[in-house]
């Protein structure tokens, strides 16, 4: 790739793979030896020797010994930006970390579909913990759905939050702490809570589950801290993200929320819900409850047709809310970015208005003018926050060093899609604010118009995703709004070889790395049709790279970028939400 002006040198060049031969690549600039492409023989170390925690039920149980292999579908946990964004956990939290990682369970999701795994399970936890009552007290917004779910919740709460209520907001999955899955007013909760909260589930269930009832999954474990932390904080309002499904979720041992939503629906999860719309939407319409208010968006007539069928036969009616009018925001713009947001917010506003309705609080909110929105409900919209969905972050380490003038020569674009509808959806809004702008970001500066940019894409997803269908949808919408890939980089997800604890050694020798679905990735790719060319002239369906890890790649990225300091690098992130959180926390280190 020639840098604009010719006055910078070429970055160095990185051999092609083909579709027959797939090979490893790595920085030319960092010595690797070869890639051995057997199965991880030490996925993750055994967790620290823990002390028994002082308010442990039964001190002669010791704490969790090693951490399970399907601990890779966790973040590593990171503290709060106290210590100016450096990881910290006091030791008490990475107990916490390490009882939590125990509860992961060893289970392929796929072995045994959805036919509830013991659903009736939760019932007994509700129990052991006294949980029902001060459920049955919650005043729940609760929203299922394929696509937008959580943007959803996050503007729901938002928007309420602004009306002037204290608020409870549960998501998932995190990014890089655990904590940023529960929300009060606005911000994960503490430290010193989370620990209190947690020992306090943890003990009672330790005490009296056993072989006939044992200890929760790690999701049914987070609901069940999720309704303990809200109900004991005395939020106004709880506004609750299904994890997956809707009938066997968690989140569903609420009886009777005061509204329910469901937002986009389409492919995805088909291991556990079914391979047709129908057999999806059916799950998902296991939320709604008789007598409660429900809306949902625009469906795919198959699926709308199990909704609406579903709500009939609960009495229920079932509103179809239209996109959010962006005349209504008064000039504001959504604070969640991608035009796909507006059918999110659209949802989001039913839901508040109809939370206020229901409770008696519509003398609440204001309204200037009658074709406006409330200016509590641009003030919520305007100002929600989700991370890893439609974002942009400058790397400020290359910036710092390369742009004295505050260009942006190294720009992530991270959204955490992992759907064929939702790839489309993430790459309309990477040729839309790569399109219009070349990016301009807060206080940055416009690039100077005679500035190159290259596109690259930095994949991964979980090997129960279907790569045949998520790289295609990618690909030829980018391609439809005009935007060409010159190198695709796939990576393991840093997460994966990491613990959920923070504090233990790193291993001592050299880790051997299963890269093979990287591999199967990128020959997906290669045998996609390209019509452009890559980084150094080569054809741009020979412009892949597998690297070892991720920050191998990020390295790569730094180095080419500071190489080429006239040209823009603009990389997509993209496939998993992990790969996403895992970038975050590499960029903010």
């Amino acid at each position: 790739m020639r840098a604009g002006g010719g006055a910078s040198p070429r970055p160095a060049p990185l051999p092609a793979a083909t579709s027959a031969t797939a090979t490893l690549l790595v920085p030319a600039s960092v010595a690797m030896p070869p890639p051995r492409l057997t199965h991880l023989r030490r996925l993750l170390l055994p967790l620290r020797s823990a002390a028994h925690h002082p308010l442990a039920p039964n001190p002669g149980r010791p704490f969790p010994g090693p951490l399970h292999p399907s601990l890779l579908l966790l973040p590593r946990a990171m503290a709060g930006a106290a210590h100016a964004g450096v990881a910290t956990a006091s030791a008490e939290y990475e107990e916490v970390l390490g009882c939590l990682g125990s509860l992961i369970t060893r289970k392929v999701r796929a072995d045994t579909g959805n036919r509830g795994n013991q659903w009736e399970l939760m019932a007994k936890y509700v129990q052991i913990l006294e949980l029902e009552e001060p459920i049955a007290q919650l005043k729940v917004v609760h929203v299922a759905g394929t696509k937008g779910k959580g943007s959803t919740c996050t503007f729901a709460e938002s928007i309420l939050r602004s009306c002037g209520f204290r608020t409870g907001l549960f998501t998932s999955p995190h990014l890089m702490d655990v904590r940023e899955r529960f929300r009060l007013d606005g911000l994960d909760i503490s430290e010193d809570k989370f620990i209190r909260y947690f020992w306090w589930c943890w003990n009672k269930l330790k005490d009296k589950t056993g072989n006939d009832v044992p200890m929760p999954a790690y999701f049914r474990f987070l609901a069940l801290l999720a309704f303990k932390i809200f109900s004991d904080e005395k939020v106004d309002v709880a506004v609750l993200e299904v994890g997956l499904g809707g009938k066997y979720d968690a989140t569903n041992v609420v009886r009777a929320p005061v509204v329910c939503g469901i937002s986009s629906l389409g492919y995805d999860h088909m291991e556990i819900l079914g391979n047709t719309l129908e057999e999806i939407a059916g799950e998902k319409a296991g939320i709604l409850k008789k007598g409660v208010p429900a809306y949902t968006v625009p469906q795919p007539e198959e699926a709308m047709s199990v909704l609406m069928r579903r709500a009939s036969e609960l009495g229920v009616s079932l509103q179809v809310v239209q996109p959010l009018d962006p005349q209504k925001l008064e000039d504001q713009p959504l604070g969640l970015h991608g035009e796909h947001q507006y059918m999110n917010a659209g949802l989001a506003v039913a839901l508040a208005n109809t939370w206020l309705e229901k409770q008696g609080h519509l003398d609440r909110i204001h309204v200037k003018h009658s074709d406006t929105l409330p200016h509590q409900f641009i003030k919520g919209l305007s100002s929600a926050c989700l991370q890893g969905r439609a974002q942009i972050v400058p790397d400020l380490q290359v910036n710092s060093e390369n742009d004295k003038d505050d260009n942006s020569s190294l720009v992530f674009y991270l959204d955490g899609a992992h759907s064929p509808e939702s790839m489309e959806t993430c790459a309309r809004w990477f040729a839309h604010v790569t399109n219009n702008d070349r990016i301009q970001l807060g206080s940055l500066k416009q690039p100077h118009a005679d500035r190159n940019s290259r596109k690259i894409l930095l994949f991964n997803c979980m090997t129960v995703r279907d790569p045949q269908r998520l790289l295609p949808h990618l690909l030829d919408t980018c391609a439809q709004n005009g935007i060409h890939f010159e190198q695709a980089l796939f990576v393991p997800n840093q997460s994966q070889y990491n613990k959920l604890s923070s504090l233990a050694s790193p291993p001592s020798e050299r880790e051997q790395i299963d890269l093979s679905w990287q591999l199967s990735l990128q020959r997906v790719w290669e045998s996609l049709p390209h019509n452009n060319e890559g980084l150094n002239g080569a054809n741009s369906s020979r412009a892949s790279s597998v690297f070892e890890s991720l920050p191998q790649a990020i390295q790569w990225l730094r180095e080419t970028a500071q190489r080429n300091q006239s040209t823009q690098f603009q990389v997509l992130v993209t496939g998993s939400l992990h790969l996403v959180g895992d970038v975050l926390r590499l960029l903010k280190k």
